[in-house]
């Protein structure tokens, strides 16, 4: 079993090699940039994702909602994650393979952005998703492990976090998560 010193040294050895991963830093950068992009256009982003990458969605959308760290404006944003109701309806009565692609068809439109999140790259129902959001004419962005599967293939912009060990995958995506938040911020604040 590995001790707590051992997980710290796993951990920053990753965040290590994403910082020196220079396609992987500017992917993030170009990230940011069209969701700050689609914001100013008045459109909204969308999260997806499965087990801690749904709980990412929510924190991530409840941070654009709510507040990061500055007073700024309320943004658009929503967790396709959250509503138990359309989750289990759908998931019951049509199947959980298209329960993102259905709220992607019914809620986003064209230059709106969806961040598909997946570990593996390889949910179905995250695939589904970006499908449904590349047929609208959005901005879609992808947040995997190294691997990043047909997920990364699909997406207009791939996150592709170097590691395929599923906790420390989640914990460098929220670390994006929460710079991307911080360039939305300092935008949106500029602006106002």
């Amino acid at each position: 079993m590995a001790s707590f010193i051992q997980l710290i040294d796993e951990h920053t050895s990753l965040i290590d090699r994403l910082k020196h991963n220079t396609q992987a830093i500017s992917t993030i950068e170009k990230a940011s940039t069209a969701m700050i992009h689609a914001l100013a256009n008045n459109k909204k982003i969308l999260f997806c994702g499965n087990g801690g990458s749904a709980a990412d969605s929510q924190h991530l959308a409840a941070e654009l909602v709510v507040r990061f760290e500055t007073n700024r404006r309320a943004l658009p944003a929503i967790a396709l994650t959250a509503n138990s109701s359309t989750l289990t309806a759908h998931s019951n009565d049509i199947g959980f393979e298209t329960v993102f692609s259905r709220q992607v068809e019914a809620l986003g439109q064209a230059g709106d952005v969806l961040i598909a999140i997946s570990t593996s790259g390889a949910s179905n129902n995250i695939i589904k998703a970006v499908q449904a959001a590349n047929e609208k004419d959005m901005m879609t962005i992808a947040m995997t492990g190294s691997e990043g599967n047909q997920l990364a293939e699909l997406a207009n912009i791939a996150v592709k976090i170097p590691s395929n060990t599923t906790a420390r995958i989640q914990e460098a995506h929220i670390m994006v998560g929460h710079w991307w938040c911080q360039q939305i911020d300092q935008h949106v604040t500029e602006e106002q």
